[in-house]
């Protein structure tokens, strides 16, 4: 697979328009077990978090992709517990500079959940 198919590549560029792909690339079993517990969703996501603070990703560069990724969750999965019908009933009355505003505090509550294990 060459690097043009990748949210993050070795020079630390960003590309957003990948993360579509690269969700639908996780098995849909291991995509459930992700989504069916809000407590598991925030370990994934705080395994991600750590993944691009280790090569040097800044938290605006982590906000735009889980912007991204928040679209793609609000418009192709269905919630399956409160958390997540919470997070897409805001998502979706949010404006553009709320939903981004919003993804920054995912990243935060996704660092804090790993700083506090």
């Amino acid at each position: 697979m060459n690097e043009q198919n990748h949210v993050i590549h070795k020079d630390g560029q960003v590309s957003t328009d990948q993360v579509d792909n690269a969700i639908e690339k996780i098995a849909p079993e291991e995509r459930d077990h992700i989504l069916q517990n809000f407590d598991a969703f925030k370990e994934y996501l705080g395994k991600r978090i750590a993944m691009g603070e280790s090569i040097g990703l800044s938290e605006e560069q982590m906000a735009k992709i889980a912007q991204k990724v928040a679209d793609h969750l609000a418009a192709n999965e269905e919630p399956r517990n409160r958390e997540e019908k919470l997070l897409q009933e805001l998502w979706n009355v949010g404006k553009e500079e709320e939903r981004h505003m919003l993804a920054h505090m995912l990243v935060r509550l996704a660092q804090d959940t790993r700083t506090s294990h």
